[in-house]
């Protein structure tokens, strides 16, 4: 098993400027936080459809804006090193409104490519504040052009966005990627399954008449087979961790040799417990399962933001 860190993958976001418009002017509207499910399985907090993708597409490097990073419970106005995306190392900051804060770096109003370095510069600001704030963290790229914009937004967004500091104080995610190597486990499945075992060896001494059709047929086999032992390991994995974890969110796996790709959302008290369970389980398996175990991460995979302007009538 291996720990390690990496930049977590988060969709990017939106902020729009609406544009010019008689007795009109831009308003922030809130992203559509939705309430907190009752089921323990998924706790994603915000709604996907409908909000365009990227930053402001306004690439004029001599207007300055605000880069936005997430979110966090705060009154004062703090700061926190200069360690702002760009290059620059620009000053971190803290806009607030009332009791919440964005945590923002001035850069120029541009678009951000997600190359490596930009995503472990947005990376390490957020490691950085969760330290000692709970922070709801902002899709990559997200850029306001001036701190009274973020506060606008911060005022409209205000009682969802306190509701879920509120329920994700004190809490973090990990991430568990789980992959085999599928040519051993097939190996066993024709030493151990009896069926696939028996027709192996009718192939092998060519007693079919049909070799070809035979070897359709027990492809078939070893893929129900497959998809049988990989549902099995996975619940079993599942059923040790949930009992220690808030949430859990199954996420897609990647290639043919991933079974398992998840985030688990657990109280920060019980990150050793954890700990524990994970390497446990994957003491248990041992040479036919790798897993991979990430984090602490702030809680990507359970709280989604997203933001956009829109025009709308003046009062």
């Amino acid at each position: 098993m291996s720990n390690g860190r990496r930049p977590a993958k988060t969709p990017p976001a939106s902020v729009k400027p609406a544009k010019a418009a008689k007795k009109k002017v831009a308003k922030p509207r809130p992203i559509a936080i939705v309430p907190m499910p009752t089921s323990v399985t998924d706790l994603r907090m915000a709604a996907d459809d409908g909000f365009a993708r990227g930053p402001i597409a306004v690439p004029d490097l001599r207007q300055e804006g605000r880069y936005v990073y997430g979110i966090i419970p705060s009154r004062a106005d703090v700061s926190f090193g200069k360690m702002g995306i760009g290059g620059a190392g620009e000053l971190v900051y803290a806009v607030t409104h009332r009791d919440i804060a964005a945590v923002v770096s001035r850069t120029p109003v541009f678009i951000f490519d997600p190359t490596r370095e930009n995503a472990l510069a947005h990376e390490h600001v957020i490691e950085t504040v969760m330290k000692t704030h709970t922070i709801i963290p902002m899709s990559f790229g997200t850029v306001f052009r001036t701190d009274d914009d973020i506060r606008e937004v911060l005022r409209s967004i205000y009682p969802s966005v306190k509701d879920v500091l509120q329920q994700m104080a004190g809490k973090v995610e990990f991430g568990l990627k789980v992959t085999w190597d599928r040519e051993h486990i097939i190996e066993q499945l024709q030493r151990e399954h009896e069926e696939i075992h028996r027709f192996h060896l009718e192939i092998t001494r060519k007693h079919l008449q049909s070799t070809y059709f035979a070897r359709m047929q027990l492809g078939r086999m070893i893929d129900k087979a497959l998809s049988e032992r990989s549902a099995e390991y996975v619940r079993e994995i599942y059923e040790t961790l949930r009992a220690i974890c808030v949430a859990s969110r199954d996420n897609k796996p990647i290639g043919d040799k991933m079974i398992m790709n998840a985030a688990f959302l657990l109280e920060r008290e019980r990150e050793a417990e954890f700990d524990a369970a994970v390497n446990r389980i994957a003491k248990k398996f041992g040479d036919r399962l790798n897993f991979k175990y990430t984090g602490p991460w702030p809680p990507y995979n359970f709280v989604n933001i997203r933001l956009k302007l829109e025009p709308s009538s003046a009062n």
